[in-house]
């Protein structure tokens, strides 16, 4: 029944989760993830690994009571080992997903993914951008891009991103995020050459809230933040907090052939993805580990979610 009221509610469904650090619990060769093994200090054993899957796969499964989502964009994910126990041994085993993901020169292994439901994606084509860095920049994660039709027969392109992060300060690294967001519009020029018209949404955490200027490439080429506004429950007016502060490092853009097809966006906060602030009030995301104590939580970011209405 789950499978067939997605399919009969003329909605689509995009969701995008910072999983912060879904790391197995084995080395990989010439990766950095020595920090996530279970003889290191942030001992990190099978069983919390599982909990981790898990914790993932019941984030996506409460975004809504109606359906599973149909694409999911996720961050910061190690490897296929991550991938294929989440959509294929965890708490999501059930509901068919099927993924793609880069495989990055990133330092740690961290890469991006997407999952998608074959119900309503079928992929055509996929590519993996890859950024070369420029003087000082470190290697850092591809662009996954994804080209996809949907159940009413459109063509959907999606672009997965996780930007260079703010290491060494905002303006020290704002170029090294500029790099990559070059990239992105590049590509974004290659499908608009083929269609003009073509149906985008770029998604992830590109480290940058919405007024920054390395967005401006986006806006020129008339891609519309389609969560700007987006709030939560529990006075959840972003996607990350810092110091008491809500912001936004997370965004969804559409072009003006999907924007104008945006039902609903907003923060994905459910009570058991919060915990109290003690220091600032409020609320804030309940991470996996609080600096190097374990404590059994989710992530640092909330999930975003963007519901199209594709009936028209």
């Amino acid at each position: 029944m789950m499978f067939l009221s997605l399919l009969l509610s003329g909605f689509f469904t995009l969701v995008e989760l910072n999983c912060e650090n879904l790391f197995d619990y084995l080395h990989d060769d010439g990766k950095q993830d020595e920090e996530f093994l279970p003889d290191a200090t942030r001992h990190w054993t099978k069983k919390r690994y599982w909990r981790k899957v898990n914790s993932v796969a019941q984030t996506i499964l409460s975004v809504s009571d109606d359906g599973i989502p149909d694409l999911i964009a996720l961050c910061e994910v190690e490897n296929d080992t991550a991938m294929k126990d989440l959509t294929k041994r965890s708490l999501l085993r059930n509901a068919g997903y099927e993924y793609l993901m880069t495989t990055s020169p990133d330092a740690r292994g961290i890469d991006v993914a997407l999952l998608y439901s074959p119900f309503t994606f079928s992929p055509i084509r996929t590519n993996r951008l890859r950024i070369e860095p420029i003087e000082n920049m470190r290697a850092t994660r591809d662009i996954l891009y994804v080209c996809g039709q949907i159940q009413s027969g459109d063509t959907l392109h999606v672009f997965v991103v996780h930007a260079p992060s703010r290491h060494g300060g905002e303006k020290y690294s704002r170029p090294f995020r500029q790099t990559a967001m070059d990239r992105l519009c590049a590509s974004v020029d290659s499908v608009r050459n083929l269609s003009p018209e073509a149906k985008i949404l770029i998604t992830g955490d590109f480290n940058d809230t919405s007024d920054s200027p390395v967005f401006d490439g986006l806006h020129e080429r008339d891609m519309h933040s389609l969560t700007q506004e987006a709030q939560g429950d529990h006075d959840v007016r972003g996607t990350y907090r810092y110091k008491g502060k809500w912001d936004s490092i997370d965004h969804v853009f559409g072009s003006p052939s999907i924007a104008n097809k945006v039902d609903t966006a907003f923060v994905h906060a459910p009570l058991f993805l919060l915990e109290e602030d003690s220091q600032y009030g409020g609320y804030k995301p309940r991470r996996t580990y609080n600096g190097m104590r374990y404590q059994r939580g989710y992530s640092d970011h909330l999930p975003l979610v963007v519901r199209f209405r594709m009936d028209e």
